[in-house]
């Protein structure tokens, strides 16, 4: 059953002969009948009665172009559901940190979203990096220059970091480390000089975050996920010289895609954005 063959049956009822409806669906009239009789035969029913050289629809065949029009007029609307969007049309996967989706995109994207009322967004987040040349994403934002491949990259912005720790503790603080494959982040670097050893090890910085809003521990965090602890006087907040590099990759065949366009740019005015703040 499909909906080509359903479409001859209600041509036929329509045109009353197999050659009204051949000439109306632009198909030969023999291959008409061939396809009515394969429906009849999968559905167990008569659909037409031949009388005065016109072919008439049983109650069977009634009940089924009942449904057949109900398809015709879903059809329709599938038609003309572009011409009630307005703007770009499409679905982007973005893949990024937990982080950056919780903390930079999606407080700005559902403003974005209400613009552009053709859109949806797939947030894709994860510690590990999508294997973006097998296109398990659109677009990827990522703290790290990737290598070379198959897709567009180019720079967002850079990011700040500080280094906190409490203004006064008993002993030394708790330092909060990233892990060892993570050695080449700036954090990481400074982390080093400090020559203490870390007593939390975690790729999440919101476990940072948080044990550093105790008071008692210290510990390198991206501007994003840190506003609150800026502003608390028990904490002292040191801008490290170094930045966080961010990039955008861009699946090649998506680069003159109207709705990828419309995404990147907003992407772009999220971290600008951010900065601002």
């Amino acid at each position: 059953m499909n909906w080509d063959d359903l479409r001859i049956i209600a041509a036929v009822r329509d045109e009353g002969t197999y050659a009204g409806a051949s000439a109306r669906l632009r198909i030969d009239e023999t291959t008409v009948g061939r396809r009515l009789s394969r429906i009849e035969r999968a559905l167990g029913l008569r659909l037409f009665e031949a009388a005065d050289g016109v072919r008439r629809p049983t109650r069977s065949c009634e009940a089924v172009l009942a449904h057949v029009e109900a398809m015709a007029a879903h059809a329709a609307e599938i038609g003309r559901l572009s011409e009630s969007l307005e703007g770009p049309v499409g679905r982007l996967r973005i893949a990024s940190t937990n982080t950056v989706a919780e903390e930079v995109l999606s407080p700005r994207a559902s403003g974005f979203l209400r613009a552009n009322p053709g859109l949806t967004l797939q947030f894709l987040t994860s510690s590990e990096n999508v294997k973006f040349s097998r296109w398990e994403a659109d677009l990827a934002i990522r703290l790290r220059k990737p290598d070379k491949g198959d897709f567009a990259i180019s720079k967002l912005g850079d990011i700040r970091i500080y280094y906190f720790e409490p203004v006064t503790t008993e002993g030394e603080p708790m330092l909060c480390a990233y892990p060892d494959e993570l050695g080449a982040i700036p954090e990481m670097q400074f982390l080093r000089t400090k020559k203490a050893r870390a007593r939390c090890v975690t790729d999440n910085v919101r476990v940072i975050r948080n044990l550093i809003r105790a008071h008692q521990a210290a510990g390198v965090l991206p501007e994003y996920v840190c506003a609150d602890l800026l502003g608390d006087r028990r904490l002292r907040a040191t801008p490290l010289q170094k930045r966080r590099d961010v990039w955008l990759l861009v699946q090649n065949h998506l680069k003159r895609d109207a709705a990828a366009r419309v995404t990147i740019d907003w992407v772009r005015a999220c971290f600008q954005e951010m900065s601002r703040s």
